[in-house]
């Protein structure tokens, strides 16, 4: 790691006094801050992206999160947390099993939060890496506003290479917008207290548009001549009316019409068939959180694993 400082930069420097003059600060507060950040060579290397892109496999994807230690770990987390599980299913209307999932799959329920400084991480993107430096500026001006409202130093906190928070891994700007403080004691925090992270996870889906009793997603069958490319490439974004779908060829593997408004996802594995799945609108909000279709495919499949493992332990508890 270079242990060069960010204070004297004309860059920096324009950044400080633009975000002192938007929110009250005293520049010289800034100026302290970024004298404390340091650049991160490791940061650049993990966020760019490799010169020669591998063939995605979502059988290889899915294997990472589709795994025991998700499964066992998060029945765990399920039980330790029931009540603020239900409380906050009941609140926003999002299934216990869909925000165990996402914990699960951001942080293996708050195991691996990353132990990078944040203030270094957002300060080498801001600064140091062009392609992204104008999202990781507003990042690195909402961990100033986040750390002024939290009454911390900026440099105290910890995460992921890219600035992601604690058990959710929410950027410092979403924990300004989402983040509540759902176990009452008048701070929110990420970093020791899973109530916080569950209560914020499924505010953050509410407000996204999670449609409470809806479907996530389910499989599809493409008759033939059915042309998925053209589907696919319709968008993320469900818009595929299910008259369209029918006449189009694609229907449910028991061969029903779609159930509501869908994209048309297609999850590629080198070697195998082409998975594809009609994604519903509580599948796009997923998205939302992570824009990766294969990222919101793990969370729903790992969340349908933990809704019937917990079933079946609970039919079994009730033969004994």
């Amino acid at each position: 790691m270079s242990l060069a400082s960010y204070a004297e930069r004309e860059d920096a420097q324009a950044f400080v006094a633009e975000v002192a003059a938007r929110h009250g600060f005293d520049p010289a507060e800034l100026d302290r801050a970024l004298a404390r950040a340091r650049h991160d060579a490791t940061v650049i290397r993990l966020i760019t992206p490799p010169a020669r892109r591998g063939v995605r496999s979502w059988q290889d994807y899915r294997a990472r999160f589709l795994d025991r230690s998700r499964i066992n770990g998060g029945i765990a987390f399920w039980q330790e947390h029931e009540a603020e599980l239900a409380r906050a299913e009941r609140q926003f209307g999002v299934p216990a099993e869909v925000i165990v999932a996402i914990i699960g799959v951001e942080t293996v329920y708050g195991r691996h939060t990353g132990n990078f400084e944040t203030l270094s991480a957002l300060a080498t993107l801001a600064f140091d890496y062009p392609p992204r430096a104008e999202l990781f500026r507003r990042e690195l001006e909402s961990l100033f506003l986040l750390a002024r409202e939290q009454g911390r130093a900026p440099d105290s906190y910890s995460g992921s290479f890219a600035g992601a928070l604690g058990y959710p891994q929410f950027l410092p700007s979403s924990v300004r917008a989402y983040a509540v403080d759902f176990d009452g004691n008048g701070r929110i925090d990420f970093d020791t207290d899973a109530i916080d992270a569950i209560g914020s996870v499924a505010n953050y889906l509410h407000v996204h548009g999670w449609q409470p009793g809806a479907p996530v997603a389910e499989r599809a069958r493409l008759g033939p001549g059915a042309d998925a490319a053209a589907l696919v490439d319709a968008g993320i974004e469900p818009v595929l009316e299910p008259e369209a779908l029918t006449a189009a060829g694609v229907s449910t593997l028991d061969g029903r019409s779609a159930a509501a408004t869908a994209t048309l996802v297609d999850l590629e594995t080198p070697g195998a068939d082409t998975e594809y799945w009609l994604g519903y609108r509580n599948f796009y909000v997923i998205t939302r959180y992570n824009r990766s279709s294969f990222y919101a495919m793990s969370v729903f499949e790992l969340a349908e694993a933990l809704r019937l493992r917990r079933l079946v332990d609970q039919m079994r508890a009730e033969r004994r």
